[in-house]
């Protein structure tokens, strides 16, 4: 029986990054005979506060734990034949495990990468914490990867600088057990509901279709809803909130009839793996998406939703698909029937299961 050690950031079950590029495989994983050995750097109260303001003395507790548990790991190590890295294995500092992982176990080790990690991207509230990040690891632990999964082509092409053995593995939908709009209560709005779900790094994209949206509100009746970690800080009149929530998050999901998933067209959105446009998609909600990196692969323009690549075009499809409720059907079974047959974890299994051939 082969042995697999995942090493992530956050504890199981809570990022969204780590429950759709490998979690959900893990039981399939078992079945195969692979014994699986789950170990994340931060513990569950330091997640818990991780990105809000203050609590300076805890967080940094929480880390100095984290790495910790991360030295007393490598007198283990030589147990596993396989040694799966999500991002990095600690976040701050040179990545001193991964190279006592590659160069002194001589383990295989599995680089999981699913955004432009390789550039400084740090919130507000951690900003401290950035000036401690080394973010040139990306192409270390590229280097010393027997394999690489890469979220998509974009991340993939930079990979390759540095390994020719590399897997684009896309984060995938369970559109069976959990995407799925068969399974959930329908929506009882009886207004069409224009959304956005995501977390509180990225409501920023929002700001530059709040305009549009406000001038559509004025002819059109429809609800703007957000689901995120946080409140946002601008205010709409048909504007609803829904705090995030993994035990409601696809019934909350579902009451959308348009997602939308607006992005600046720059190297680190390149590095996205479309994850808002794929939850959408696996809903049968029709998505707008800015044509930027995985989007453009991911979404055709009026048979799955559209590419909107300016304020023109953001409003001109919005009106269009508030204005005609069974093209948002037609579109909305197509974006599904793309994700299922692409983007699916059931279509992806196999592809997934490779990277440990």
């Amino acid at each position: 029986m082969k042995k697999i050690l995942f090493l992530f950031p956050y504890p199981s079950g809570t990022a969204a990054s780590q429950r759709f590029r490998f979690e959900q495989y893990l039981e399939i994983l078992k079945q195969k005979g692979f014994q699986i050995t789950l170990k994340p750097f931060l513990d569950e109260p330091t997640w818990q506060i991780l990105y809000k303001k203050g609590f300076f003395v805890r967080k940094a507790w929480g880390i100095l734990k984290g790495f910790v548990r991360r030295l007393a790991l490598l007198f283990s190590v030589w147990h596993y034949d396989f040694v799966f890295v999500h991002r990095e294995a600690t976040p701050i500092g040179l990545p001193f495990v991964e190279w006592f992982i590659c160069k002194i176990f001589r383990k295989k080790m599995i680089f999981d990468f699913d955004d432009a990690i390789w550039l400084p991207n740090t919130s507000e509230q951690n900003k401290i914490v950035a000036r401690l990040k080394f973010h040139q690891k990306t192409q270390y632990l590229c280097k010393w990867a027997y394999k690489i999964s890469a979220g998509n082509t974009y991340l993939a092409n930079y990979a390759r600088k540095y390994n020719s053995n590399v897997v684009v593995n896309p984060t995938t939908i369970d559109t069976k057990n959990w995407h799925n709009p068969d399974l959930i209560q329908k929506k009882q709005n009886h207004k069409p509901v224009v959304g956005w779900t995501g977390t509180h790094s990225t409501i920023a994209y929002l700001a530059m279709l709040l305009p549009v949206i406000s001038k559509l509100s004025e002819t059109w009746d429809f609800i703007f809803l957000i689901i995120s970690d946080k409140k946002p800080d601008f205010w709409l009149p048909n504007l609803q909130f829904l705090s995030w929530n993994k035990t409601t998050e696809i019934q909350d999901l579902a009451q959308m009839d348009i997602g939308l998933m607006p992005l600046a067209d720059d190297p680190w959105a390149k590095g996205k793996c479309g994850f808002k446009a794929l939850q959408y998609m696996a809903m049968e909600i029709v998505p707008l998406v800015s044509p930027v990196g995985v989007n453009t692969e991911i979404v055709q323009n009026g048979y799955n939703g559209f590419l909107c690549k300016n304020l023109i075009d953001w409003e001109k499809s919005l009106e269009d698909l508030l204005q005609n409720p069974e093209k948002r059907k037609i579109l909305g079974a197509n974006a599904r029937k793309t994700i299922i047959e692409r983007y699916s974890l059931q279509a992806n299994t196999s592809n997934f299961l490779n990277i440990f051939v």
